[in-house]
């Protein structure tokens, strides 16, 4: 909701300023010059990247208008599910994990936290590095190098969309420089007509720097960083179930190895110390 209140306000602010102080709206009509800018700008997209970042970069839409799905509360959820499956693992021991890892979905466990269970990624995340646990691995410096291979993986893969909008962001001013120049072109080879009309041919032509400016700075390009936000907060999520992991596997009590993850978020989202004492206090017994 808010990216297309944002997106609102650009239109209405800039059409609305140069109409309020006189222009002629039927000027900025120009379909030729956006034809140019955009046709180019998605041709060079096309062009330069692989075919994985374009099916991407088509999901994103849907990305951006949810937002990111990481707020207070599910850091909670997430944290409280962590302390159930330590609390699970040093009553009974990691092999106790085995038939919540293997058939999540089947898990009454998992079953409990069904915000972080939906997300399949995390859930899959957590997962896979529990299941080392019930394959003895023990050791968590080992473990700490794997994890942070696949984070920093899955954060390129997932900001190179955000990286390539980004491209095309900084490229639109040249490509509506580009759509101008053809204008002036056009116009110098109407040079004959009278002022009337080569003044409507100039105004058309400026209009493709007019259009390129805004699609960069006013659409492409903070689309791209909402994108980049989106994705480092999913990476800050991944990091603080490793944390949680690494904290449990050095031996540590489950309050104290969800208390490592708690500790790595930013302020703004980190829920307090007490606030998740209480939560993991009142869950339900397993």
């Amino acid at each position: 909701m808010l990216v297309i209140i944002g997106l609102v306000v650009v239109v209405v602010c800039v059409i609305g300023g140069y109409v309020g102080n006189g222009g002629e709206i039927g000027v900025l009509i120009q379909p030729f010059e956006i034809l140019i800018i955009l046709g180019a700008a998605a041709g060079g997209f096309l062009v330069g990247n692989p075919r994985r970042v374009l099916m991407a970069a088509a999901r994103s839409v849907g990305t951006l208008m949810r937002g990111s799905p990481h707020n207070k509360q599910s850091y909670i959820e997430m944290l409280s599910l962590m302390y159930s499956l330590f609390k699970l693992a040093k009553t009974k021991g990691d092999l106790a994990l085995e038939s919540h890892v293997e058939k999540p979905d089947d898990s009454p466990l998992f079953q409990k936290f069904p915000g972080f269970s939906a997300d399949h990624h995390s859930r899959d995340f957590l997962c896979d590095y529990l299941r080392l646990l019930t394959l003895g691995t023990n050791n968590a410096h080992e473990v700490e190098s794997i994890i942070d291979q696949e984070i920093d993986s899955h954060h390129h893969e997932s900001i190179m969309v955000s990286d390539a909008i980004m491209t095309v962001a900084d490229g639109l001013p040249a490509l509506g420089i580009v759509a101008a120049v053809l204008g002036v072109i056009h116009t110098m080879g109407s040079i004959t007509e009278p002022p009337e009309v080569l003044g409507h041919l100039i105004g058309g032509a400026l209009v493709g720097t007019f259009s390129g400016v805004l699609f960069s700075y006013g659409f492409v390009g903070p689309i791209g960083k909402g994108l980049t936000a989106i994705y480092d907060a999913e990476t800050e999520y991944l990091r603080c179930i490793k944390a949680c992991l690494l904290a449990h596997m050095m031996g540590y009590a489950p309050q104290v190895s969800i208390e490592f993850g708690r500790k790595t978020l930013p302020p703004y989202i980190r829920p307090t110390f007490a606030e998740l004492e209480e939560t993991v206090t009142n869950l339900p017994p397993d």
